[in-house]
């Protein structure tokens, strides 16, 4: 197995993509070492703040000495400018860009060679509904906190970061039909493991020469260009 022994920590871990991303290493060989407000099976903890994060990396370094893989992957408050307040959109963004620079910077010395970071962003990094104003932040800055963390650690780690589109996840059991599905070009949702399997992948010996770069992984929705009146796209706002 390519990820035999390998340590893996995952932000975010207990559900959701960080818990596909986590079982999905683990089937591979791996030690994965969760960080999650949700209880899990290694680390129960807030990543918004300063004190968990150093306990954390200090029982991470204590279990196993050195990382192969940090996948950052916590989820930000998602509050709009009309109902969140200055602490919420300051913790929206302590856990979306804050605790990704800070855990970065603690493990900065302790990855083995062939070391990698993943930054879970979104597609919302680069477009918008209103009323979304924490999250889009938070996700926009960790895009671009990417490609500097690629240059300062050039050499050491590579550094990459993925954009999910819709993906749904196992706390949705909505059975999606209709438009929801036929308005992306691929003609289906997205699932927990298009996100996994590229997190993998862009871990692997296999995307050695890939540092620095975003992939959004949307089914095509943000390459569509949408006017109302063409191509079935009708706006009824």
């Amino acid at each position: 197995m390519e990820f035999q022994d390998k340590v893996v920590v995952v932000t975010g871990g207990a559900k959701g993509i960080g818990k596909c991303i986590a079982e999905m290493f683990q089937k591979e060989g791996a030690h994965v070492c969760i960080i999650d407000t949700e209880k899990n099976d290694y680390f129960q903890g807030d990543v918004g703040s300063q004190d968990i994060l150093e306990q954390f990396h200090q029982k991470v370094i204590d279990d196993y000495g050195h990382i192969d893989y940090l996948i950052h992957n916590a989820k930000p408050l998602f509050k709009g400018i009309d109902e969140c307040s200055y602490d919420e959109f300051q913790y929206a963004l302590s856990v979306g860009v804050t605790a990704p620079f800070y855990l970065t910077k603690l493990f900065q010395d302790d990855f083995r060679k062939g070391g990698c970071i993943i930054n879970i962003s979104s597609s919302r990094d680069g477009m918008s509904q209103p009323q979304s104003e924490s999250y889009s932040a938070a996700k926009g800055g960790i895009h671009a906190l990417t490609h500097s963390l690629a240059m300062s650690l050039a050499g050491k780690v590579r550094v990459n970061s993925i954009s999910p589109g819709w993906i749904q996840t196992e706390s949705d059991q909505t059975v999606y039909q209709g438009a929801d599905v036929l308005q992306h070009p691929v003609k289906r949702i997205g699932k927990v493991e298009d996100i996994a399997h590229m997190v993998l992948f862009l871990c692997s010996d296999k995307a050695s020469f890939i540092t620095g770069e975003n992939i959004c992984i949307d089914g095509g929705m943000t390459k569509q260009m949408i006017y109302h009146g063409e191509h079935g796209w009708e706006y009824k706002g």
